[in-house]
């Protein structure tokens, strides 16, 4: 799948539940968590290093994660991070809020495919007043 282009705003409000439904899994560690976000993405959402680590940093004073450093095989060392209970308790919240948005919007597009189909030059005209 190819790479998209994603709002800002949208990587912002979707990077705290992803990170941490990431790390609810497993403890993970920067270059990892990105990695996965592209596996589970397919391929669409490519984060690099300065999107993830301020996320991770503010999780981290929130009590959302806690690190710890560790050694890899190789010699080299990783801040691994896992998710606190606190963490855990926000993602659920987060998840239900995100099922809500997602129900919405899948309810609107729904509605309003009658009267714009997907995927023609309809997009780009006005709805009729009411509509």
């Amino acid at each position: 799948m190819e790479t998209m282009d994603f709002n800002k705003d949208l990587i912002a409000a979707s990077s705290t539940p992803i990170v941490l439904a990431i790390l609810a899994k497993k403890d993970s560690y920067g270059y990892a968590i990105i990695k996965r976000v592209q596996e589970l993405s397919g391929g669409r959402m490519e984060w690099t290093d300065g999107m993830l680590y301020p996320v991770l940093h503010r999780l981290e004073r929130l009590g959302y994660v806690e690190a710890r450093w560790e050694v890899a095989g190789s010699g080299r060392r990783r801040k691994y991070y896992r998710i606190t209970s606190r963490g855990k308790a926000h993602l659920t919240d987060e998840r239900r809020q995100w099922q809500a948005v997602d129900a919405t919007l899948r309810g609107i597009w729904k509605a309003l495919s009658i009267f714009i189909p997907v995927g023609t030059a309809a997009f780009a005209t006005p709805l009729p007043q009411g509509a």
